[in-house]
């Protein structure tokens, strides 16, 4: 339970800091782990990224004062973190659908955004399959990109990079370097910073690598790891938000922080709902 605190107490932060700037590095420290766990966790366990979150929130609350009160817009805009009226019109539109100036009009739409609250989610006789494991270093060769975290761009940047790997032969180029089966095909994010992280497609070797490839030497760490079975990505993304939302709630462990966490896929058609893989997640035990 006091991992949920820990998260639920990030939440009442961004509450009580909605009319200020909000540095995930902050909300991170509240929960005591890093800006990138907690970004990741975020995202898995709410289904939205953070930045979204916040922006939904603030517009939420916006929206109420203009309701309730009769202020400008500028000045509401002001206390939200717009510098114009321009820019907060066009986010506000994004999420309401009407002007601000709109909403004091008889019969004005707008949504509402509740505050969220993290809590343990109990799914019956559903099986969460794990083992935990000791690793030795990994020397894991591919290709790497710096990606960026802001407004969750990693999750729309992630899937691109995998096909433009595989629609330019560079996937079929990594396998070839393989030469240990239990490290086949690896996506792996490793040296976080705040806002960044290096994401590779990558395989286990022992060979010389080319000039436009990169070697990530991985550390020996105990790490958690799932059993994925179904099609690419949702079982994945699905087992992603499992293991946030029941697994490590629970668990006497929590994830190292700014250590690789690495998904493994098998040989074979991402596409059969028999289809295998895995996420390793680097872990400690609590205190």
């Amino acid at each position: 339970m006091e991992w949920l605190e820990k998260m639920n107490g990030a939440l009442d932060y961004i509450e009580a800091h909605l009319t200020e700037e909000i540095n995930p590095a902050k909300l991170a420290g509240v929960a005591c782990c890093s800006s990138f766990n907690f970004q990741r966790m975020f995202s898995f366990m709410a289904d939205v990224t953070l930045a979204d979150y916040i922006r939904r929130r603030r517009l939420t609350r916006a929206a109420m004062e203009l309701l309730s009160t009769r202020e400008k817009v500028i000045d509401i805009a002001l206390r939200y973190g717009y510098g114009s009226p321009v820019s907060f019109a066009r986010a506000f539109r994004a999420v309401h659908g009407i002007n601000p100036g709109d909403v004091r009009k008889p019969g004005a739409c707008i949504k509402s955004y509740p505050r969220i609250t993290f809590t343990i989610t109990i799914k019956g006789v559903e099986a969460m399959n794990y083992r935990i494991e000791n690793f030795s270093e990994m020397r894991l060769v591919g290709y790497r990109e710096r990606m960026n975290m802001e407004n969750g761009e990693n999750f729309r940047r992630i899937p691109q990079f995998w096909n433009e790997c595989y629609s330019d032969d560079r996937g079929k180029t990594l396998m070839q370097y393989n030469d240990d089966k239990k490290l086949y095909c690896l996506g792996v994010c490793a040296n976080d910073s705040d806002r960044e992280f290096d994401y590779y497609i990558a395989t286990g070797s022992s060979k010389k690598i080319s000039v436009d490839m990169e070697e990530l030497i991985v550390p020996a760490a105990t790490y958690a790891v799932f059993e994925c079975v179904g099609t690419m990505p949702d079982a994945m993304q699905a087992m992603w938000k499992r293991i946030f939302s029941e697994w490590f709630p629970t668990a006497k462990y929590e994830p190292a922080n700014h250590a690789p966490q690495i998904e493994w896929y098998s040989e074979g058609d991402m596409q059969r709902d028999s289809y295998r893989s895995e996420i390793w997640i680097p872990i400690l035990k609590k205190d």
